[in-house]
């Protein structure tokens, strides 16, 4: 079976890997025209599951390659009031969860692999055998198609054209903090995630990640081995016009919060601070399966708040590379699971985005009791978290 990948980012280089272990052709085409044009600042966070994924995928030097360069992400995960002051803890977990830079994961899923680069895709024929047509007038063919070109998929665009994206009415404006830097930040704040409840409709999100090990020249390039504090504010009625400062917006919006909070963003290097737009996949029902597939944010984009997005493209690959190896009708196995597990994930960082950028004052009271009640009464937490 020849299997054409369209895309080169984490979902599609995790599955590229799965299927060369199998013993399966693969062929990665990527738009961008080399392997550092795509480099993005920002690291991701690996859940167990998104682990699992790349330990099994990857090739054992791969893998060793991976937790060299990743730091720790999993010291549990706090809420507090917008002065600071903690309504519940939550503790780590015991499986190991990492910190990775998207930079170096990307160097370390390209190693190893023939991909295509400057091969923008245009459009298919379907068929038996697959006919792809590139914009530089190039024609491919392949026995299966998958789809793993992100968030403006032209692959879904034709496969499954009443899909897509929408925006959910929140806009974020993030930013990070060199901790190399900033000694002062409040000790707590860099031991472990933490989400801000202030009683307004807004939301912030805090995360530290760890210096990284240098693995190639891009990461010393893009600050990738210093340890940073990244923040996110985010809220339904937040507009940001042409020429207005993105950290004066937030730190009009902050006036009355922790001295702390106010100095973290002011802090911030002006280069690091950007808006985002949030999206997420429409719902759909399932679809009749053929010879074409997609996988991660080319099918169920979802949005950041709950850190989940990576980790469930790396899942896609996974299973996709599972079922193709076992053979049979593996394309309707793993559309069957995908569509349960991704567009229940969709839900969920939706209402999660909704919650945390939205919510007048009473619901907002009333989750705050909530969060102390849990806190006082440990089996509450536990049932609860």
């Amino acid at each position: 079976m020849r299997i054409a990948v369209i895309g080169g980012g984490i979902g599609g280089l995790c599955l590229a890997h799965g299927l060369r272990k199998a013993g399966v052709d693969v062929a990665v085409y990527e738009r961008e025209l080399s392997r550092t044009d795509r480099l993005q600042g920002y690291r991701v966070h690996i859940n167990p599951d998104g682990a699992a994924a790349l330990r099994e995928c990857l090739p054992a030097a791969g893998w060793e390659r991976f937790e060299r360069s990743a730091g720790s992400g999993g010291n549990g995960f706090g809420f507090l009031d917008q002065r600071l002051r903690p309504l519940l803890v939550l503790d780590p977990e015991e499986e190991k969860h990492y910190s990775a830079s998207r930079i170096t994961l990307r160097q370390v899923l390209l190693e190893g692999l023939d991909v295509q680069f400057g091969r923008r895709f245009e459009r298919y024929e379907p068929g038996d055998d697959i006919k792809l047509h590139f914009e530089d007038g190039g024609v491919e063919s392949c026995d299966l198609l998958v789809g793993a070109d992100g968030i403006r998929s032209r692959v879904r665009q034709q496969y499954l054209p009443h899909a897509g994206t929408e925006k959910i009415g929140v806009t974020a404006i993030a930013g990070k903090l060199f901790l190399d830097d900033h000694d002062w930040v409040p000790r707590h704040l860099v031991d472990r995630a933490h989400t801000v409840v202030p009683t307004t409709r807004a939301g912030m999100f805090l995360a530290a990640h760890d210096g990284l090990g240098v693995t190639d020249e891009t990461d010393l390039l893009f600050d990738n081995v210093r340890p940073y504090l990244m923040w996110a504010y985010a809220a339904a009625d937040l507009t940001v016009h042409d020429g207005q400062g993105l950290k004066a917006e937030v730190l009009r919006r902050i006036t009355k919060w922790s001295p702390d909070l106010r100095r973290i963003v002011e802090a911030s290097p002006d280069e690091t601070i950007s808006e985002w737009k949030l999206r997420s996949s429409k719902p759909i029902g399932r679809w009749q399966p053929t010879n074409v597939t997609v996988l991660g944010d080319a099918i169920h984009a979802m949005t950041p708040m709950r850190g989940i997005g990576a980790n469930i493209a790396l899942k896609d690959a996974r299973l996709l590379a599972r079922c193709i190896a076992e053979g049979g009708d593996a394309i309707a196995r793993y559309e069957k699971e995908m569509h349960d597990y991704g567009f229940a994930a969709v839900r969920d960082s939706l209402q999660a985005a909704r919650r945390f950028a939205d919510g007048g004052p009473v619901a907002r009271t009333i989750f705050k009791t909530v969060l102390r009640a849990a806190q006082a009464v440990p089996p509450l937490k536990r049932a609860m978290f």
